[in-house]
């Protein structure tokens, strides 16, 4: 399972790089690249590349397909893999999509296409700059997968190359299209919770039995622990609660800090699960088994982030938000309005199903019935088409992905410094201010 020569050199690059001043970097270039925000897509109904057709590829093209998404080309080093995903192009009904299998770099030859308009990227984390990067340069928009890049250095690469290239690099946090999400983004926006104040988001869940499996993410997701300590997997939780706050459109990520425990779910599952002379004897876990990361906000709000997929524990991303009229949480949903019948104690969200989102209205039910995390990755990829197919921004943009992604390596940083605080570049450099606010959720026409 380890990485190859070529990987460990890029991941030392990668490190080296962010001792550099990204300061200095952006400063280089930010009088010759323009922004993206507001940029509208071409209006078109894309032609796809697919890159990575694994577990979560695969599931991803199935909701894809379902939403009429045209599907040009397929790329994975598992023939197996990509040869089930071309099956399931053509028994969708489309043409069946050229196949790209022919070793790690066979992707260099999906982007380089002059048929394709969208590139879909669902490989493991430490390709996602690189195939972004290459997608962009030749043209292609990109969407790829959670959580985005995994160092500072990358989170500038990919601003960078989408403003220079002007193509849109989309992560797709699929959680931003929940139910709850959306309904309670409506509540905000209606300024229901009053004066925003904290917010709280989490990824809690026991991957023990994943990650140290012989296929699939076990094959590459454990490496990760042995090699960094801190927040490495914040956007499920962290999204929603940015687009409540309207991060990168009225404010921003001003610094964090961060703190983990000691490491022992892992060495503890290796023990019980693990026979002796196996491989996975040698690691050393360096991530702690809990990381909680504060952030503060340029209008002086709190989020915090929580992590744990180590130890047994019910699933949960919390989802909270509270302003100074009312406060929302997650897992269960409840939700509670200064004044509200009853005093003080929470009620259900069923009480403001007038808020529900109209891309849940017209669409949810088809999603559910799709599965895909309870319809959210359906709603999401029938947005983001949208999006295309109408020709109007993305419901979430490069400067997303950078904010949500940079979390990871500055968490990294401020574990190592002894929880020290960490300033957040400004990737949108001043222009988040008086920015709009979001418009994820409403429903948009297709031309499908």
């Amino acid at each position: 399972m380890g990485f190859s020569r070529r990987e460990f050199i890029a991941l030392s690059a990668a490190g080296a790089a962010e001792v550099l001043t990204t300061r200095n970097a952006a400063a280089e270039v930010a009088g010759s690249l323009q922004s993206m925000v507001g940029v509208p897509y071409e209006r078109k109904d894309p032609r796809i590349g697919i890159i990575g057709v694994g577990g979560r590829g695969t599931s991803l093209l199935k909701n894809l397909l379902a939403a009429d998404g045209r599907v040009l080309a397929i790329c994975d080093i598992a023939e197996d893999h990509a040869k089930n995903a071309q099956q399931l192009v053509e028994k969708a009904g489309g043409k069946s999509p050229e196949l790209y299998t022919d070793g790690d770099f066979a992707f260099e030859k999906l982007v380089a296409r002059n048929d394709l308009d969208l590139v879909m990227i669902a490989t493991p984390w430490i390709w996602h700059a690189r195939m972004a990067v290459a997608a962009m340069e030749h043209g292609k928009h990109v969407w790829f997968e959670v959580p985005g890049v995994r160092t500072l250095e990358e989170c500038w690469q990919i601003v960078h190359t989408s403003e220079k290239t002007r193509r849109h690099c989309t992560m797709l946090e699929n959680c931003c299209y929940g139910y709850n999400e959306t309904l309670v983004l409506k509540l905000v926006q209606d300024g229901r919770f009053g004066e925003l104040l904290w917010g709280e988001g989490a990824y809690l869940h026991d991957l023990r039995e994943e990650l140290f499996s012989n296929k699939g993410e076990g094959l590459w997701r454990r490496k990760e622990h042995t090699l960094r300590n801190g927040n490495l997997y914040p956007t499920h939780g962290l999204g929603p609660v940015a687009n409540y706050m309207g991060i990168a459109r009225g404010d921003n990520f001003e610094y964090l800090v961060s703190m983990s425990s000691p490491e022992a779910g892992f060495s503890a599952y290796r023990k019980e699960h693990v026979p002796a002379g196996d491989p996975k004897w040698k690691e050393v876990y360096k991530e702690g088994d809990f990381n909680i990361s504060l952030i503060k906000t340029a209008k002086g709000r709190t989020i915090t982030v929580k992590h744990d997929t180590s130890n047994p524990i019910p699933y949960s991303r919390i989802n909270a938000i509270a302003g100074s009229k009312g406060v929302f949480e997650d897992y269960p949903p409840r939700i509670y309005f200064d004044g509200q019948e009853g005093g003080e104690k929470y009620t259900s969200l069923d009480d403001f199903k007038q808020y529900q989102s109209p891309l849940w209205e017209k669409m949810g039910e088809i999603g559910k019935k799709l599965g895909g995390h309870g319809g959210m990755d359906f709603l999401m990829l029938y947005s983001l088409l949208s999006c295309f197919r109408e020709g109007v921004p993305p419901d979430m943009d490069v400067y997303d992905a950078a904010l949500w992604a940079s979390v990871v390596p500055l968490s990294i940083a401020s574990v190592a410094q002894g929880s020290a605080p960490q300033k957040v570049p400004d990737f949108l450099r001043g222009r988040w201010k008086g920015r709009a606010e979001t418009t994820l959720g409403s429903l948009k026409t297709t031309a499908s």
